[in-house]
């Protein structure tokens, strides 16, 4: 596949795009939690308890602005706003499935080794 150019940066393979997109420490985990339900700001922050809220701020708005949620503000006071997964929020769950999946026999296989 030739090198391809995203949002002005220049890609070598399309495995570097994924990763760039929900790779880190906190986006797969934001997606994960949305996979079946509709989630407001103040709920994410408890269910993640070692995550900032800058940095929770940071990666929705990074997932939002990337296409994987959407972000729908309620004109009450105070502000309540929601977060949802999209379309490609939706298909990006397969993926992290397989990836969690794999990191959970990665750490059984560690335990075993006593490395854990």
């Amino acid at each position: 596949m030739p090198d391809f150019i995203y949002k002005g940066k220049v890609y070598y393979n399309p495995v570097q795009l994924v990763m760039e997109q929900i790779g880190g420490t906190w986006k797969a985990p934001i997606l994960w939690r949305l996979r079946d339900q509709v989630m407001r700001y103040g709920e994410l922050r408890k269910d993640i308890p070692h995550i900032s809220d800058k940095m929770l701020t940071t990666q929705l708005r990074e997932l939002e602005a990337d296409g994987y949620i959407t972000r729908k503000v309620y004109a009450v006071v105070p502000p309540k706003t929601e977060y949802s997964l999209t379309k490609q929020g939706k298909e990006m769950i397969a993926l992290i499935t397989t990836m969690r999946e794999y990191g959970l026999k990665m750490i059984e296989r560690e335990k075993k080794r006593g490395k854990m």
